[in-house]
């Protein structure tokens, strides 16, 4: 059950990409949107109200000269995804190591050898 709970908050496209994102510091919604490409601002939206409602990401109002902007950081349990992702990724070289060299023909490449796709 808590495998399942876990995978409901970070699943989807986004959801690790914008916590990456924050892992660096807090962000207005406009700067995560430069940053990750391809991401729309409605779906950012959408994953950033499913990340506030599952207590990973709070939207902190910042008053300017204009306008009431949001910053959004991670919570303590947010930041406690830094480790998760850091195990994640580093199953991810090894995997692709593996998967690299188990390829038929491929023997003796390396993971840098797949495709930009595979990468």
């Amino acid at each position: 059950m808590a495998i399942k709970d876990a995978l409901n908050v970070v699943s989807g496209k986004w959801k690790l990409a914008i916590v990456c994102t924050l892992l660096l510091g807090p962000r207005r919604f406009n700067e995560m949107e430069r940053l990750l490409n391809g991401l729309t601002p409605r779906m950012l939206a959408r994953e950033l109200r499913e990340l506030e409602i599952n207590g990973v990401v709070p939207r902190v109002p910042v008053n300017t000269a204009s306008r009431t902007a949001r910053l959004y950081e991670l919570t303590d349990s947010g930041r406690q995804l830094e480790g998760v992702i850091g195990s994640m990724a580093e199953w991810g070289v090894q995997h692709r190591e593996q998967t690299a060299r188990s390829l038929p023909g491929n023997a003796s490449h390396s993971a840098s050898s797949l495709p930009a796709e595979q990468a």
